[in-house]
């Protein structure tokens, strides 16, 4: 298989893992507040990744240096920022609205590659965003009215989140995979925990009464194992191999399979708008992986200025 093709399938496998654990993550955090349970949460992962490290590739430790550091603290800083300022934005605003605005990351991606990297899309891949992107409006819009300063915070999380698709494309190809994961996450789990200090009751993070709960502890297990210390050491290694648009296309699948996992495990259903605009996200995907040549109309008028 080729790389780039692996890459995406690997990035789709991702999306598919933070999809089906939002469910879990939905009935932890009633529980668990926000920021400790992602404290929890990315320490856990940290320190699995941290052991695998020194027991299977303590080799790469001598590639350690300050700039390494940097890179995967300031990766980490993005990553943590995109959840912190959703999960305040969720105190304000709705869950769709918070969905759409997420999702508009797809978006942004292309804008600040262009601007960043000065790397700029083809034409199907921005067709396919702005397809995908529909798609997110008739998936998570159930809820239209005016914005407010909650919207503002989830529009902050999806610049983060989009920057940290931008900069980890940027530094995966220049370090260690393994070590620039641990560093990332690290960061998260840091200020995840100095965040529950300053924000919430952190008393919640030493009670064996929340922390051994059932619902917390199946989603801590499933999310650190599965939804971070994988998912992160998947995307640190293989995003080097695709582009940053192509990245945000496939991880706008997430609430699809949001919504399937919601179906099947929560008993939630879905609109007609709703299943079209998840089609029109899983189309706007497979439109931005088609070559040029393979798409019938551009084909034909590529066709038409040769004649």
């Amino acid at each position: 298989m080729k790389k780039p093709l692996l890459a995406d399938t690997s990035l789709l496998f991702v999306t598919f893992i933070w999809g089906t654990t939002f469910v879990l993550v939905q009935n932890a955090i009633g529980l668990l507040e926000p920021f400790s349970f992602n404290g929890v949460r990315f320490l856990a992962a940290a320190l699995m990744l941290l052991l695998y490290l020194i027991i299977f590739k303590r080799s790469q430790l001598k590639h350690l240096n300050i700039r390494m550091i940097y890179s995967g603290v300031f990766i980490g800083f993005w990553l943590f920022l995109g959840y912190a300022t959703q999960t305040i934005g969720l105190l304000y605003t709705t869950t769709s609205k918070a969905g759409f605005i997420t999702g508009l990351s797809v978006v942004l991606v292309p804008l600040f590659s262009m601007l960043l990297l000065k790397q700029f899309p083809t034409r199907n891949a921005v067709i396919g965003v702005l397809t995908a992107t529909i798609g997110l409006f008739l998936l998570t819009m159930t809820d239209v009215s005016s914005l407010n300063i909650g919207d503002g915070f989830v529009f902050i999380c999806a610049i983060a989140f989009a920057l940290h698709i931008i900069f980890t494309g940027k530094y995966s190809s220049k370090y260690p995979t393994l070590i620039l994961t641990v560093i990332q996450i690290s960061t998260v789990a840091i200020l995840s925990i100095l965040s529950s200090f300053l924000f919430e009751d952190w008393r919640s993070l030493v009670s064996p009464e929340i922390l051994l709960s059932k619902d917390v502890i199946i989603a801590l297990l499933i999310t650190s194992v599965f939804a971070t210390a994988l998912a992160f050491l998947i995307q640190t290694n293989f995003q080097k191999y695709t582009t940053a648009t192509r990245v945000a296309l496939i991880f706008a699948m997430e609430p699809v399979f949001a919504a399937i996992a919601g179906y099947y495990w929560a008993a939630e259903r879905l609109s007609y708008s709703a299943l079209f605009g998840c089609l029109l996200i899983f189309a706007g995907m497979i439109f931005a992986e088609l070559p040029r040549n393979k798409v019938p109309f551009l084909r034909k008028k590529n066709e038409s200025y040769q004649g």
